[in-house]
């Protein structure tokens, strides 16, 4: 119990930690999109602002100083498609006139779009040199101090909001594949659980419907034989056939559902070991049981040679009408030990078709509880199952 709680509250702490992941990754996703300006909107604001600086200086430019910034300006228009020739452009405008915005605009460019680190220390220095001339030659220590100040700040500031800008899309472009990958995650898990869930009612349909089916047939059948009139017989012809279409229809069903997957969890309610003696009565076998287990045993292990005595009394009906049955079921060394032999057939057989898929589905529930199964022909064609499950079961985790 203690450990099925420590399953259950690890279980909650993950789907609790898996929520919170899923909003943040949401609350990121979001706040990315709505801060997010067209771009054409950007570029006209960038190309205004360096015509503005271009046009309003007030330092008293010349004609050709005017005309070199409003080409730096006009260069912004590059700086998405080719940012390196954009920033080499607004280099004359900013060593000869003033075109001081449009140089770091495309600085910024180059942070936000280039991967190589040596051309982007190339491109800050020579925006540093720029910037310093731009400035002008410092009459006084003080000057000189404020200049380098101004220089390295225009040349390191444009670039570093240009490597910010970038890291931000790429946290973007990682928060919508993670989102992508959970929902991608979310769906393999669905598809796995379904498939678990198709090959256990495959199973359980095999277990229980083909079971009692059969059974009807065998009881139809010995009606058809020893019929008191002709109707009775009809009506026994017609049950059996009805039988035989269903178990078709079963098997072809089983084979669907069967296609992939597997569980160790059982559907409930399930029959136990009290339930066998009816089982063996209703089998309308000749079988000699001796079952000395006792009830204390775990419920997967007891539903576990109920299906095994229930699919053994199925094969014999099948493939071997009215032989004689032994069942014997005990405990050894901490082993539940189980044993279905039948004798050879003792009457005709009957034709009814099966799914091929009996013994697959007992060595699937043996193997879950750690156990095993083997089955053979036994001398005087007869036939044997054996089951060996460890008699304390540790359901799998995960």
């Amino acid at each position: 119990m203690a450990e099925h709680r420590d399953r259950t509250r690890l279980a909650q702490a993950l789907h609790d930690a898996d929520g919170r992941l899923d909003r943040l990754v949401d609350t990121g996703l979001r706040w990315a999109r709505a801060h997010r300006a067209p771009w054409w909107l950007v570029d006209a604001l960038f190309v205004a602002a360096a015509v503005a600086d271009a046009v309003l200086d007030i330092s008293g430019a010349t004609a050709l100083e005017t005309w070199l910034s409003l080409a730096a300006a006009a260069a912004l228009l590059l700086r998405r498609r080719a940012p390196v020739l954009a920033f080499a452009l607004t280099m004359p405008g900013l060593f000869v006139g003033s075109a001081v915005v449009a140089a770091s605009i495309a600085l910024f460019t180059l942070g936000e779009r280039t991967d190589r680190r040596w051309l982007m220390l190339v491109a800050a220095a020579v925006q540093f040199v720029g910037f310093a001339g731009f400035v002008g030659p410092p009459q006084t220590m003080g000057e000189l101090v404020v200049s380098v100040l101004y220089a390295a700040i225009f040349a390191i500031g444009p670039l570093a909001i240009g490597l910010l800008v970038r890291t931000r899309a790429r946290l973007t472009e990682q928060l919508t594949e993670v989102r992508l990958a959970r929902e991608d995650e979310r769906r393999q898990a669905a598809e796995v659980a379904l498939s678990r869930e198709r090959a256990l009612l495959a199973r359980e349909m095999h277990d229980v419907v083909s079971h009692q089916v059969t059974l009807i047939a065998v009881q139809a059948g010995a009606v058809q034989v020893a019929g008191r009139d002709e109707a009775e017989r009809g009506f026994a012809r017609t049950i059996r056939q009805l039988c035989v279409v269903t178990l078709q229809e079963l098997r072809e069903m089983v084979q669907v559902l069967r296609a992939s997957g597997g569980t160790a969890r059982e559907i409930a309610p399930q029959p136990v070991l009290a339930d066998l003696p009816r089982l063996i009565a209703d089998s309308g076998l000749e079988t000699t049981a001796t079952v000395d287990l006792p009830e204390t045993l775990g419920q997967p292990v007891q539903r576990a040679v109920y299906r095994f005595v229930q699919e053994g009394l199925t094969n014999v009906r099948k493939h071997a009408p009215d032989a004689a049955v032994r069942v014997s079921a005990r405990l050894h060394d901490g082993t539940v030990l189980v044993d279905l032999v039948n004798g050879p057939a003792r009457a005709e057989r009957l034709e009814l078709p099966g799914s091929g898929l009996g013994l697959i589905g007992l060595g699937e529930r043996a193997s879950l509880l750690g156990g095993s199964l083997e089955a053979g022909p036994q001398p005087g064609d007869g036939f044997a199952l054996h089951l060996r499950i460890p008699a304390e079961h540790t359901p799998p985790v995960g």
